[in-house]
């Protein structure tokens, strides 16, 4: 059995789904909410990749790669998908990414709380040593989300990736360590109104 596993995580605002293929078109429309497809420095599928996308994410998750969709509870909307990627069972060691939203949904609590019950999930249910992320270095809103939850940058892969552009990209490396979930988790929760643990 894989350290992680498919489950579903519900707060005050969403709750995560793990991605099926009921999730396709639900996507497509959030994708549509602003095309962050079209920027150049992010990998966010477009409409027409989203069933392709969902496959490939379906047949990581038999790996212990588990994706997730957002699903807004106020509407019961799918706002976007998250996943834990290139999980390092041995190390307790996931990438937490392949996060995307519908314009709608930015800067509203939706990000500080999917990263809430992700983290919650993985530092205190499966003892994860710590949590990776990685950006590419002019995504600058990435950056500045993934620094606000807490996270400490570890350095920058240069020349790390070839984008569908055909650009390369440096990639910006970032962790939270398990001694510093405790700091991080109050951060989360400041910025969702809630009591800190």
């Amino acid at each position: 059995m894989s350290w992680l596993e498919n489950i579903e995580l519900s707060g005050a605002l969403i709750t995560l789904e793990p991605l099926d293929m009921s999730h396709v078109e639900p996507l497509q429309a959030a994708v549509r909410d602003g095309e962050f497809w079209k920027l150049w420095f992010a990998r966010v599928p477009s409409p027409e990749q989203m069933a392709g996308y969902v496959t490939a994410a379906i047949a990581e998750a038999k790996k212990g790669n588990i994706a997730f969709a957002v699903r807004l509870k106020e509407t019961h909307k799918i706002v976007g998908t998250t996943r834990f990627y290139n999980v390092d069972e041995l190390n307790r060691r996931p990438m937490l990414g392949y996060t995307w939203y519908a314009k709608s949904v930015c800067r509203t609590g939706v990000n500080s709380e999917t990263k809430l019950l992700l983290l919650q999930h993985i530092f205190e249910q499966k003892e994860a040593i710590a949590v990776e992320f990685r950006t590419h270095f002019f995504n600058q809103t990435s950056r500045t989300s993934i620094e606000r939850l807490g996270a400490k940058q570890d350095g920058i892969l240069r020349s790390h990736q070839i984008m569908p552009d055909g650009s390369i990209r440096d990639t910006v490396v970032y962790s939270i360590l398990r001694h510093e979930w405790p700091a991080v988790k109050d951060n989360l929760l400041s910025k969702a109104g809630q009591p800190s643990s």
